[in-house]
């Protein structure tokens, strides 16, 4: 018999239309009949009885928000009449719980390259970075002059990454620049960088070679077009010596605990919480208990649903620094006088996420249950295994580029509403319902709709468990296929 509804939760007061249900239809949930009130569309809430005006909505287990006035049982439930219950900053108490997850070791591995400092990357790409936005022209032109020339054999992509910054910015926002740039030279992905620079910008070649720290000469290179006379026919021969040396570069197998994923989701609907944002959760449990690392962002995405990654967190101290990410994100929004519970964007609530907690409560579920073992501020890279908290906005190109350029090998992004976007690592789309996954085919790579359609969690899981791992070891995802890749900077400061 077709699935109609879901309570998600025994203590919810709201449940979940999995098709769209007509006004008149009568459900049976927990023994209890309910009539419909009004037509319910997909993904969206109705009310499994009457409530007062200012009565906690319950969902997940949790408050979303409370009744904006009475409603009645039966009555779909939406952003019209479901009001955020968050305010400003909050305090907050560590309250531990055990995170320990009986997940067995199964010694699994994939394909990657092993770079000369014992790093290991999916991708073995050609990447060209301008130290600032001025050599945005050339580098495409280099990129373009490469690929014509090579056939773009040999390497996985050979990509030029513009960006609009490296000038004109003080203090931290610049800072986030270079960060995010370094990161990028630095990243495992890229078998071979040229490093574009102007000559007169804050972003100063020299100096930023400087702040890489430790890096491959050989695969590393410097041009400042300022100091030569012919920049294309300089940097086509850096560009020449660098092929040369990464087109060699052969995969080998490397267990699986090395791999990185970023956990992001974007145009979320009511199905986001109950299909792929969950699957993202059982993977990554699965793939810290086999020693592997992911990331969770998003921190405006949080709010609602901080206190149960708080109290995840391995220890006091990685507590106090969850709770310094979350408040120092809200005293951004607050010191632009903008309020902390504003999220939820059109597209979200058409698809049946009424408040930011709505969404938090989905969001987070991404990160499964294991402990929190590490919190990261907006541009530093991962220094240790298992689930990470990375200081980002939602933003989803910024976020995603914020999760690579922490050290993700993947982004893994959960949507109800499709995106076709990639950033500079693969970008793989998975849908939260089978209707998504048919009418986008050319964006969507896995389809975790199939959940609310009788397949058993686990059974989807081990599924992509094992296309991960296809990807991990270079199977193409859409965005790489159709050669949609692109960064973008947190700009957070004044532009001189």
């Amino acid at each position: 018999m077709e699935t109609k509804y879901l309570k998600i939760n025994p203590a919810d007061n709201v449940a979940v239309a999995i098709t769209a249900l007509p006004a008149g239809e009568k459900l049976t949930v927990d023994g209890k009949e309910i009539v419909l009130n009004e037509d319910v569309p997909a993904g969206h809430k109705f009310a499994l009885k009457d409530f007062a005006e200012g009565e906690n909505v319950i969902k997940y287990g949790y408050p979303i928000g409370h009744a904006r006035k009475a409603q009645k049982q039966g009555d779909w439930m939406n952003e019209n009449n479901i009001k955020t219950n968050l305010a400003g900053l909050l305090e907050y108490t560590y309250n531990p719980v055990n995170a320990d997850l009986d997940i067995p070791k199964k010694n699994l591995t994939f394909k990657g390259y092993r770079r000369k400092n014992g790093d290991v990357g999916v991708r073995n790409e050609i990447w060209i970075i301008p130290t600032v936005g001025c050599v945005n022209g050339i580098i495409n032109q280099l990129a373009e002059g490469l690929r014509r020339e090579t056939g773009g054999k040999g390497v996985d992509a050979i990509m030029a990454y513009p960006h609009n910054y490296g000038c004109s910015q003080l203090g931290d926002d610049h800072e986030n620049t270079k960060k995010i740039l370094r990161d990028m030279v630095l990243h495992p992905n890229a078998g071979a960088v040229l490093v574009v620079g102007l000559g007169c910008e804050n972003n100063q070649p020299d100096v930023f070679r400087e702040f890489l720290g430790d890096y491959d000469e050989d695969r590393v290179k410097f041009l400042v077009t300022q100091k030569v006379g012919d920049e294309y026919e300089e940097g086509m021969q850096l560009l020449r010596e660098l092929y040369d040396k990464a087109s060699r570069d052969q995969r080998e197998e490397v267990p699986l605990s090395e791999l990185r994923v970023g956990l992001k989701c974007g145009g979320s609907d009511g199905f986001s919480g109950i299909t792929a944002n969950p699957l993202l959760g059982m993977f990554s449990d699965f793939l810290v208990a086999q020693g592997g690392t992911s990331v969770l962002t998003e921190v405006p995405e949080m709010f609602g649903a901080e206190t149960i990654l708080m109290n995840r967190c391995r220890n006091k101290e990685l507590f106090e620094e969850t709770v310094s990410l979350i408040n120092d994100f809200k005293e951004y929004f607050l010191s632009h006088g903008e309020p902390v519970g504003e999220n939820p964007s059109p597209g979200n609530k058409a698809g049946g996420i009424s408040t930011l907690e709505d969404k938090a409560l989905g969001c987070t579920q991404k990160c499964g249950k294991s402990y929190v073992e590490g919190v990261l501020p907006y541009g530093e890279r991962l220094k240790v295994k298992g689930l990470n908290l990375l200081s980002a906005p939602g933003n989803d190109l910024v976020a995603a580029t914020a999760l690579a350029s922490c050290g993700c090998h993947i982004v893994l992004f959960t949507t109800g509403r499709g995106t076709p976007f990639g950033t500079y690592v693969p970008t793989m789309k998975i849908s939260t319902n089978s209707t998504l996954a048919k009418n986008k085919p050319g964006w969507i790579d896995f389809n975790a709709g199939v959940i609310v359609e009788n397949e058993p969690m686990e059974k989807t899981c081990e599924r992509f468990i094992e296309y991960v791992i296809k990807v991990a070891s270079g199977e193409f995802v859409n965005n790489e296929k159709k050669g949609y890749k692109e960064i973008a900077i947190f700009k957070t400061g004044v532009t001189l």
